[in-house]
């Protein structure tokens, strides 16, 4: 190729330029493989590398993109036999606590969390249908319930079920034989249905009367109103704050929870904004000094028209992320 380096590889503008259509999604990749949002933007970074090494050498009847798909999945594995092969959930690590009056527990360094994802980082597709398939790849139930799979079942599954890859192209990925590949892929199925559960009575997180829902319990948030949170709650909802392992199921728990640290209308403010493929809420905590600190990143699951489970993010790692949301007047 003209205008390499003195090393071989072609010049990063030129580099660039090829495969900046493909970072998003390459990262949501990593994303689904890994559950961690800081883990991927370092392996997309690794498989860039990689790959502008590479490029003299790259096969054009392969496709760029499927190529910077191997080399991507080949880093989370890799990565994945080094660092956490799993990412928890609160309600993973035990039963829901009893008393919501005391103190929450601090899980220690040995856990590793799954981590939310702002939409906007891997929004890169422009058809209607990939963008679907892209959100619903991401949602957190979804990223949750991968890591129950091996990192090698992941990937298959992701390859086959997200990416439609054929499985004679997965095998030699990973290099095995095809019926290997349908059989692992069988087994992650189950695995992931057996984890999931029956969801058909989900809402649709994008459906009006979902975002009216939403509404609500921002206004509740806000106005300190815990009798309008209580409405919205099912009767066996349940609450998640990683990094705490402490969590509540069950409306009465987590009203008291909630009331004894929203006490007073303006001590909250929320803004709107979108992870893990469904609207999400930003919060912020009205601080002694004046003016409001970053806090929460809340994701909401609704089924008929009721709230049952929400994960409010709290580490200041979660929020990274979503950082550049300003507070509305």
């Amino acid at each position: 190729m003209a205008g390499t380096s003195p090393h071989g590889t072609v010049p990063p503008d030129e580099f660039v330029e090829l495969t900046s259509p493909f970072r998003a999604e390459l990262l949501a990749h990593c994303y689904r493989m890994t559950g961690s949002v800081h883990d991927s933007e370092d392996l997309l970074q690794e498989t860039m590398l990689r790959a502008w090494r590479a490029l003299d050498s790259f096969e054009q009847r392969a496709g760029i993109r499927t190529w910077l798909y191997r080399i991507a999945t080949n880093v989370c594995l890799n990565a994945l036999t080094r660092g956490p092969q799993r990412r928890v959930l609160p309600a993973g690590l035990g039963a829901a606590a009893i008393d919501s009056s005391g103190p929450l527990q601090l899980a220690g360094p040995e856990v590793a969390w799954l981590e939310p994802i702002p939409d906007r980082m891997v929004a890169g597709r422009s058809d209607p249908a990939e963008v679907l398939v892209a959100r619903e790849s991401i949602r957190l139930a979804f990223i949750a319930s991968l890591q129950y799979l091996s990192p090698r079942q992941r990937a298959i599954l992701l390859l086959r079920d997200v990416l439609d890859w054929p499985a004679r192209e997965v095998a030699e990925l990973l290099g095995t034989s095809v019926p290997a590949v349908n059989a692992a892929l069988l087994r992650a199925r189950r695995a992931i249905a057996a984890v999931r559960g029956d969801e058909s009575d989900l809402d649709d997180p994008d459906d009006p009367a979902t975002l009216a829902l939403l509404d609500r319990y921002v206004a509740a948030f806000e106005h300190a109103d815990m009798t309008t949170l209580a409405e919205l709650l099912r009767s066996d909802a349940q609450v998640q704050m990683p990094p705490h392992s402490t969590w509540f199921r069950g409306r009465e728990p987590i009203v008291r929870f909630f009331a004894a640290r929203v006490s007073a209308p303006g001590q909250v403010r929320i803004v709107r904004t979108r992870a893990n493929g469904q609207p999400a809420l930003a919060t912020y905590q009205r601080a002694a000094s004046g003016g409001y600190t970053p806090n929460s990143v809340h994701l909401i699951s609704s089924a008929s028209g009721e709230i049952t489970t929400i994960v409010a993010f709290v580490h200041p790692a979660f929020l990274d992320p979503f950082l550049s949301l300003e507070l509305r007047d």
